[in-house]
């Protein structure tokens, strides 16, 4: 970070950096109701904020609007910190404040996902996050459903008595997912990177099947007019030779005979 950074109007450079003793004294005198004490405690923790947020910013047009999304999550880290558990107030606060900035982007992506199935994955990663706690391993799409379906019951009444399938939670899970560019980096070693991109194998654009559309492309080139007119009758719009006769004014007789020669050197040119 720059020795000066300007968010919300706020410059990094004025911002105080509180030590971890200054923080518990601060934090004892919030729970002890003090509000200038909160607001000290909060000013003092705008630059962890700054910290987070860095790596959301390519995901947003406003730096401002990361900001003050953050310091939602602070605020709320500050108002429900437990003193008395022997946990740093930043290992606390920062997975707030990613969570505030997460749910701000699901809620403002471009790409709009309907409420009901925003709500189904809420549901869905609340109970992902419960099994892991409780099988100590990451449960699977069924355990995730089986486990909504059961805790739910009030859900099932609203859909009639349907509960949700496999599919329907799986869906919604990817739904809420964070769009990635494919632009994206994913290894540099300082000099060459590599990104989403070129990590993709598309079978329908293979090399194989593109040299095989230029090949048939030179093929049909060469043949004359009338047989490519009746081949696009023929194979593209799915005419009969009957229906190309009479488009094109020859006999059925003449189609099938210009329909085979013209397969046929088209055959030979691309074996």
């Amino acid at each position: 970070m720059a020795n000066k950074v300007e968010v919300s109007g706020i410059s990094t450079a004025t911002l105080k950096v509180l030590s971890e003793e200054e923080k518990a004294t601060l934090l004892q005198r919030v729970k002890d109701g003090d509000r200038c004490a909160r607001d000290e405690l909060i000013t003092g923790n705008l630059r962890l904020v700054l910290s987070v947020i860095q790596r959301f910013m390519r995901r947003s047009d406003s730096p401002d609007d990361l900001f003050q999304v953050g310091c939602v999550g602070l605020i709320k880290a500050v108002d429900n910190f437990d003193v008395n558990q022997n946990v740093k107030f930043s290992t606390y606060a920062v997975p707030m404040i990613i969570g505030e900035v997460r749910r701000y982007l699901r809620d403002n992506n471009i790409i709009r996902v309907s409420r009901s199935i925003r709500d189904l994955a809420y549901r869905a990663l609340g109970e992902r996050e419960a099994l892991s706690v409780k099988l100590d391993r990451d449960p699977t799409i069924a355990e995730i459903t089986r486990s909504l379906n059961e805790k739910n019951a009030d859900v099932e009444e609203s859909r009639n008595g349907v509960p949700f399938t496999e599919k329907e939670v799986s869906d919604a899970l990817d739904a809420v997912l964070d769009p990635v560019s494919l632009y994206d980096p994913v290894y540099s070693d300082g000099s060459d990177t590599i990104s989403i991109m070129d990590q993709i194998y598309d079978v329908k654009g293979s090399s194989d099947k593109w040299i095989e559309s230029i090949a048939l492309n030179q093929a049909v080139s060469g043949l004359r007019e009338r047989e490519k007119r009746i081949l696009e009758l023929r194979f593209y719009q799915g005419k009969t030779q009957m229906e190309v006769a009479d488009d094109v004014g020859i006999s059925q007789a003449q189609v099938s005979r210009l329909e085979k020669n013209a397969l046929m050197r088209i055959r030979k040119q691309m074996i």
